[in-house]
């Protein structure tokens, strides 16, 4: 009768080539990535690389107060908002009661993540009044600049508000003289006083734009404010750095102010009315590509419920006029960032600014819009630019102390495992290129950055990953002392050792993983650290030490166990080979020994 057909045992030999395969196309993939990517090393931290570390000071808006809950809303909107920009490891925390300090690192993106800070103040949506080239430009306004009588751009097609950045550039037509523009812009700015006599966050201000015939307000209702705007905005140079730094830092909402703002590398002066919504009414931003038009890159915008009927009113009322009095102006910090065209009056909470974007001006539009409105407003009191001198010197110790580390793990492998050492000593190699490869990818993709820490975290992980061999290789010779010979004990030491490697990783990876989430800062890159090099740690010991020992368990210098093999079964105190006997059924025949009688 045959016997029933069993599974595969526990010491059935596997096929280490496969697995050997698979490791190797995986490290020549990210390899190749790293390569291709021209991300060839980690990105570094402030601490490595250095920065600039800047330091500012809150103070109080009319309606908000100096407290932890708005201090902690402004670290969490900054350090969103500078790691929005794809900046590595930049660092936003409070220092006393009044000041934040931002540490960010050199490298992609830095530049702007700095600007992006120092511009603290609320973000609001504006109507245009009037605007115009400003500087050289200047001396032959377009039409659209200063009697907004020139065609609208073209529409995009949909219910959106469009950006004008590039097209009002384009937008010249043919010029208006000096007189006629002056007399434009007195008219505008009388408007758009009155206009802020009676502001409204539903855009009448916007409404009231329109020149009129009206003389001026009367002495006493804003004559005074009127002549003093008009000079202003008449004044306003904003190629001039000064100027700019001036222009509308003061304003209230509920006034109309001047601004500057930048389209293709040339400056424009702005007539805007009354803030007709807040910053804080955009509840999301982000920055898509339309891959079913032409349309490129775009900026979505989602509206809070409030903000959605503020800025359908004043969409409503701006699409009734004509270019520049139909732009809404996005002011952050007094200048403004962007000034899209409206064609129609966007309800729904939802809406989209297209044009002419490239990648990073979407993005940076887009990171404006989520992170712009802060509850306080910040001085800047210090921006200091911080050496890599000290963190290299740390580094070098780090690296130091990691190697001598590193080479007592060696002579402790060699000494006492002697051929087995090979083994270990291939399996770190492996696992420390596929930690510097993940690491040089991982900078690009998430923003990961190499500092202090996080290279503490990876010199602990030699001794996770050494304890791993360790395990198995004591099972090994467990199964050695047995009586086993060398390939089925590699096979049959496999299982129990996995399970123990398997438990041992998982606890170091729970702890890096809590680690990771309770803490903040530097301390967050040692435990990341910790947690990569635990999951690689698995993938290296399943994938390449367990499939090479197979491969060497057939090799006659470890399987006839040589004295340098480190599985010499005598030095090992190895019992008598297992061998199976079978009883005689009955007494045997031949002569009986008497002593046995």
């Amino acid at each position: 009768m045959a016997a029933p057909k069993r599974g595969r045992s526990a010491s059935a030999p596997s096929k280490p080539g496969r697995s050997l395969a698979l490791i190797l196309i995986a490290i020549v993939a990210l390899a190749g990535g790293m390569f291709a990517s021209g991300h060839t090393t980690p990105r570094l931290g402030i601490d490595l690389a250095g920065g600039t570390s800047i330091t500012l000071k809150a103070k109080a808006d009319q309606g908000s107060a100096i407290n932890k809950a708005n201090m902690d809303t402004a670290v969490d909107i900054m350090n969103r908002r500078v790691n929005g920009l794809g900046v590595s490891e930049a660092e936003v925390q409070t220092q006393g009661n009044d000041n934040i300090i931002v540490n960010i690192p050199k490298g992609t993106n830095s530049k702007e993540a700095q600007e992006q800070v120092g511009t603290t103040a609320k973000l609001y949506f504006r109507p245009v009044l009037a605007s115009e080239p400003s500087g050289p430009a200047a001396k032959n306004p377009s039409p659209s600049a200063s009697t907004g009588n020139s065609p609208s751009p073209k529409p995009s097609g949909s219910p959106s508000a469009s950006a004008s950045s590039k097209e009002k550039a384009s937008s010249t037509g043919g010029s208006t003289s000096p007189s006629a523009s002056a007399t434009a812009q007195g008219r505008a700015v009388t408007d758009a006083l009155k206009a802020g006599s009676t502001p409204s966050p539903s855009g009448s201000a916007a409404g009231s734009a329109k020149p009129s015939a009206t003389p001026s307000a009367p002495a006493g209702s804003g004559s005074g404010s009127d002549a003093r705007l008009q000079a202003q905005y008449a004044a306003l140079d904003c190629t001039k750095p000064t100027d700019r730094a001036k222009a509308g830092k003061n304003a209230k909402p509920g006034e109309p102010t001047v601004a500057c703002g930048k389209i293709d590398d040339a400056w424009y002066k702005y007539l805007l009315g009354p803030a007709a919504v807040d910053g804080t009414e955009v509840k999301k931003a982000q920055a898509v590509f339309d891959t079913q038009g032409a349309a490129g890159w775009q900026v979505q915008m989602n509206f809070t419920k409030g903000g959605a009927k503020k800025f359908a009113d004043i969409t409503g009322e701006l699409a009734k006029k004509t270019q520049p009095q139909n732009e809404f102006g996005i002011v952050l910090d007094g200048e403004v960032v962007s000034s899209p065209y409206v064609q129609q009056s966007i309800t729904g909470g939802q809406a989209e600014i297209s044009g002419s974007f490239q990648q990073d001006e979407a993005q940076g539009l887009a990171n404006m819009l989520s992170y712009g409105a802060l509850p306080l407003s910040f001085q800047e009191q210090s921006v200091t630019t911080v050496t890599a001198a000290l963190g290299g010197e740390q580094l070098h110790a780090g690296l130091l102390a990691g190697a001598i580390g590193l080479a007592l793990v060696v002579l402790y492998l060699v000494v006492y495992y002697r051929g087995l050492s090979l083994v270990a000593m291939a399996s770190l190699v492996v696992s420390a290129i596929l930690t510097y490869v993940i690491m040089s990818l991982l900078g690009p993709a998430i923003g990961f950055a190499l500092n202090l820490p996080a290279v503490c975290g990876a010199i602990v992980a030699i001794g996770i990953t050494a304890d791993s061999f360790i395990v198995y290789f004591e099972r090994i010779r467990d199964e050695i002392r047995e009586g086993r010979t060398l390939r089925p004990a590699v096979e049959r030491a496999w299982p129990r050792a996995r399970r123990t490697i398997l438990v041992s990783d998982f606890v170091s990876f729970l702890a890096a993983a809590v680690l990771f989430v309770v803490t903040v800062g530097k301390v967050q890159g040692f435990a990341f650290t910790l947690g990569l090099t635990t999951l690689l740690d698995v993938v290296v010991v399943f994938l390449f030490t367990k499939p090479l020992m197979t491969l060497l368990a057939r090799r006659r210098f470890f399987a006839d166990g040589h004295k340098w093999s480190g599985l010499d079964p005598k030095s090992l105190g190895a019992k008598p080979p297992l061998r199976r006997t079978r009883r005689p059924a009955g007494p045997a025949a031949g002569p009986v020994d008497p002593k046995e009688a």
